[in-house]
């Protein structure tokens, strides 16, 4: 089997240690590995696939003359910005997990159970875009329901894990627990998060729009209609609560006048999608939750319910990890498809 060279760019970040527990995980035919991370990382022992690797300075000359394959950029979107170019001029094709590129029409928005065919138009700008968490895992269970009845709306409410804010966020989490136990919680300072984190509940993540949405709940929006290529109504309200990782939504589906839904129907083509599974039965207390998400790879789905008064209505709930499924899992999928894209060539 051919062997691709590898950067993860962001190696000592939240997603990018989880990068490598993935491509370990699936025997991806790593063949060279070149961790990088900023100044102050440079020399942290990094490992994979049984090797260790010291974490290098991303500059913007390190890609040159090292024949990087695949490189998995995963350190903000201003780093993405930056450096991303330097390694697709020198031969990579960049799988950016940030929201830099993910709008530009140019660049191929993918998540690969709903639209492989995407990655053909990487080699427009040699990039392609990892969608936001939370998109990645409603796509999963909107398009095998689209496939199936044809969507015209979705209302979706998300209960979003602190791990989306990164290590600072579970930190955050962790330490205000703490402070609540010894009784010390009252003089807590909140960094990661506008308000305390710990048993709270807090309606606003990213920053605030003039439409008196979210940033977050904006990306949901767009990126959905880039990846499904459709054009139903979406509305979005994203929430962090006190959840260590997986995210969880809460979705509404409004499907084409005259459809009369059917919750087995439902449940039979959820279940038959690639990597989603089936969790529900209320009467034996089984439904997805972010423990059983947490550290997996699919993305669950329980409560199906046809709405009480309109029947091209449905309701589910939905869980996944979305440092996994929202961001390194999807990421070493693109990868997989990319490679076999390529040897058919």
């Amino acid at each position: 089997m051919k062997k691709y060279n590898i950067a993860v760019v962001g190696a000592s970040g939240a997603v990018g240690e989880e990068l490598f527990r993935v491509l370990e995980e699936v025997k991806f035919p790593i063949g060279k590995l070149l961790p990088l991370a900023s100044a102050r990382s440079v020399g942290e022992e990094v490992e994979c696939q049984g090797k260790s690797y010291k974490i290098e300075e991303l500059t913007e000359s390190v890609f040159e003359g090292r024949e990087i394959d695949i490189a998995f950029f995963s350190a903000g979107g201003s780093i993405s910005a930056k450096f991303a170019q330097f390694a697709v001029e020198s031969g990579a094709v960049v799988i950016d997990n940030t929201s830099h590129f993910r709008m530009d029409p140019k660049v191929p928005l993918v998540v690969p159970e709903v639209n492989p065919e995407d990655i053909e138009l990487w080699e427009d700008t040699g990039i392609i875009a990892n969608p936001n968490c939370s998109t990645i895992q409603m796509v999963q269970l909107l398009k095998p329901l689209h496939d199936l009845y044809e969507i015209k709306r979705v209302d979706v409410s998300t209960y979003q894990a602190v791990s989306g804010a990164g290590k600072q966020g579970m930190e955050e989490l962790v330490r205000q627990m703490q402070e609540f136990f010894a009784f010390k919680l009252s003089e807590t300072e909140c960094k990661a998060f506008a308000h305390q984190i710990a048993l709270n509940v807090i309606p606003h993540i990213d920053v605030p729009q003039p439409n008196g949405y979210t940033k977050e709940e904006m990306k949901m929006v767009n990126e959905t209609s880039k990846i499904m290529h459709t054009e139903f109504a979406l509305s979005a309200t994203c929430v962090r609560v006190p959840v260590l990782r997986s995210h969880s939504e809460s979705i509404t589906i409004t499907f084409a006048e005259g459809v009369d839904v059917s919750v087995e129907q439902a449940r039979e083509v959820l279940g038959a999608f690639e990597n989603v599974t089936v969790i529900d039965d209320m009467s034996k207390n089984e439904y997805p939750m972010p423990i059983i998400s947490t550290d997996t790879d699919e993305t669950y789905v329980g409560r199906i319910r046809k709405d009480l008064f309109a029947n091209n209505i449905l309701h589910i709930w939905g869980v996944a990890d979305q440092v996994r499924v929202g961001a390194a899992t999807n990421a070493v999928r693109i990868a997989q498809k990319w490679i076999k894209l390529e040897e058919n060539c």
